[in-house]
């Protein structure tokens, strides 16, 4: 027993880890592996053990050994003998079975429409025979335990092998694509040095492994904030293949090229945009979820999935992968033989389909948690404060009496937050303010009286992209923004985010909505949310708080402005930041 050891090991798989403990800094780094952070409050840090973590683990190559030595190492008290046990048992059944290319007998080389699916075990075999469910993809090579698939269903028998408990072992080569001469730059078009921080490169590595069979595909979860773009550019710069990338909006497309122009030598006649308003295909080409799942006809094809197949491209980032709408689900299972990176800040889906991303696109090669960057300076520190509202009097009645859905836009709408987010505006004059809200009558009435630009989902491009410039530049303080820039928005001198109202309980909203702030920047960043007292939006705002609980962010609880303190910005964060200048560069 080592009384001063980090970590409680409970029966019911959670992992408690004392953040005050000796070599507690070491220990969270040998969890994220195979263990997912649930909770990070101030003393006490939860793990859990899933079957979908081990798996995680497993096909980034670390061994159910690798998992029990740590938890020992690091264990206050004795493992709980079923921990270990499940441990062992749940970890084996990643590689029992195996996708492997269909080697016809005697051919000069395998086939190439169809795979093989095969085990070592007959008992497996046999399950996966009986499963009527399987029988319409599968057929029985009976004589050496395999299963012989067209090429086209190799996404979707790992799908529906993961929901039946089997993560499948993906051991076919990958194409390597049309070849793209591309190299990163020194310094970008500004004459800036640009250096390629160390966990971006740690990043890249874990994806690109050996770049044998069971690499090149897998999804990578850093901050927002972090360079997740420099990640996904330094991929195609060590790949030099065609590369498609998928994005979450027109905003984050022009993004992407402009930060390939900026920090590679690929000249712009060499990227392509694909969206409402051009479909260009280049070697490489920027495209968004939205216009890929546009169709003349709700029951029609999708006319602009053609862009997958249009050039032969040996690399797709999906960029926000938790987006991944359905109909993209169900093409991306179709393109297993290209390698394909994920890119999120949280792999939360309030669908719950989690699964979805580790079967189609692949497993969560890399990690790193939001307060580790924060602490090393390459993302700001933020204080999140619930500013608790009254509901005016003049709802009261219309509330008591609405549904659950009326409820929580009477909640949200709540007039008494308009004076107060003119107040906030008011009171912090240094900062550079996001307002973000879910309706729009509110935002416009806001943008109104404060006499600042809003930007939503029906904003023109051209303006879009003007405003966005003109926040970034300085010659807006002010801006106030709809959903559509909970993602991939690089607005990095955002230093406040009053959020108004959100889309119910969700915590990846919050998590996106926090990262519009957490660009680095010399200064303490604040997260103000206006939540209406004793309604739903109460239940709700816990429910999206939890993201940042998890994260190690503490929450402030205030009813009177000035209840938010003024903060000394030339604190300790700060002063990292400076000293990470020089590796920055410009990202």
């Amino acid at each position: 027993m080592q009384n001063s050891a980090p970590l409680i090991v409970q029966g019911d798989r959670t992992l408690l880890l004392d953040v005050h403990a000796p070599l507690a800094d070491e220990c969270r780094c040998a969890l994220i592996p195979f263990a997912e952070l649930e909770r990070s409050p101030e003393h006490l840090h939860t793990y859990r053990l899933s079957s979908l973590s081990l798996w995680n683990a497993a096909g980034a190559g670390f061994t159910p050994d690798y998992a029990v030595d740590v938890l020992k190492k690091y264990s206050r008290f004795d493992i709980p003998q079923s921990i270990s046990t499940w441990i062992y048992e749940t970890a084996a059944r990643f590689g029992k079975i195996r996708l492997v290319p269909d080697s016809v007998q005697g051919a000069a080389k395998p086939a190439e429409d169809s795979l093989i699916l095969q085990t070592d075990s007959l008992a497996v075999f046999r399950e996966l025979e009986a499963n009527k469910k399987l029988a319409k993809y599968l057929t029985p090579i009976c004589e050496n335990l395999r299963f012989r698939l067209s090429l086209t269903d190799r996404g979707t028998i790992k799908e529906e092998l993961l929901k039946t408990g089997w993560p499948v072992k993906d051991e076919v080569p990958l194409k390597e694509g049309e070849p793209l001469d591309i190299h990163m730059r020194e310094k970008t078009l500004s004459g800036k040095d640009f250096i390629v921080r160390r966990y971006q490169k740690e990043a890249a590595e874990a994806f690109l492994g050996d770049c044998g069979p069971g690499t090149g595909f897998g999804t990578l979860v850093l901050p927002c904030g972090s360079g997740k773009t420099i990640i996904g550019i330094l991929l195609m710069a060590k790949l030099r293949t065609n590369t498609l990338i998928v994005t979450a909006n027109i905003s984050s497309v022009h993004q992407w090229i402009d930060e390939i122009i900026d920090k590679t030598d690929l000249s712009a006649e060499k990227i392509g945009e694909y969206s409402g308003e051009k479909k260009e295909v280049r070697p490489v080409t920027a495209a968004t979820y939205q216009v890929l799942t546009r169709r003349p006809e709700k029951d029609g094809p999708y006319p602009h999935f053609k862009l997958f197949r249009e050039r032969n491209w040996g690399l797709i980032i999906y960029d926000e992968v938790h987006l991944l709408p359905a109909p993209v689900f169900r093409v991306t299972a179709e393109l297993q033989a290209v390698r394909r990176a994920g890119l999120t800040a949280t792999l939360v889906r309030e669908d719950g389909c989690e699964g979805l991303v580790f079967s189609l696109v692949g497993p969560k090669r890399y990690d790193v948690p939001w307060k580790e960057l924060e602490t090393s300076g390459w993302i700001a520190g933020a204080e999140c404060i619930e500013f608790r509202v009254d509901l005016d009097k003049g709802k009261e009645l219309e509330y008591a009496v609405a549904s659950v859905r009326q409820k929580h836009r009477i909640a949200g709408e709540n007039p008494l937050k308009v004076p107060l987010v003119l107040d906030l505006v008011k009171r912090f004059p240094d900062d550079r303010i996001l307002i973000i809200g879910q309706y729009l009558n509110q935002l416009f009435e806001i943008a109104g009286l404060l006499n600042i630009p809003i930007i939503t989902g029906k904003t023109p491009i051209r303006e879009r992209d003007m405003i966005y410039n003109d926040f970034r530049q300085g010659k807006l303080r002010v801006l106030a923004v709809s959903k559509v820039a909970n993602f991939a928005i690089d607005l990095p001198d955002a230093s406040m985010a009053i959020q108004i109202s959100g889309t119910f309980g969700s915590r990846q909203e919050e998590a996106q909505r926090l990262g519009r702030i957490l660009r680095p920047k010399n200064r303490t960043a604040r997260f103000i949310t206006l939540i209406t007292a004793d309604t739903q939006e109460e239940e709700y705002g816990s429910n999206r708080q939890q993201f940042l609980a998890e994260q190690g962010y503490s929450y402030r609880l205030v009813r009177r402005i000035e209840e938010i303190p003024d903060f000394d910005n030339t604190n300790e964060s700060s002063e990292k930041l400076n000293g990470a200048e020089t590796a920055r560069g410009t990202v």
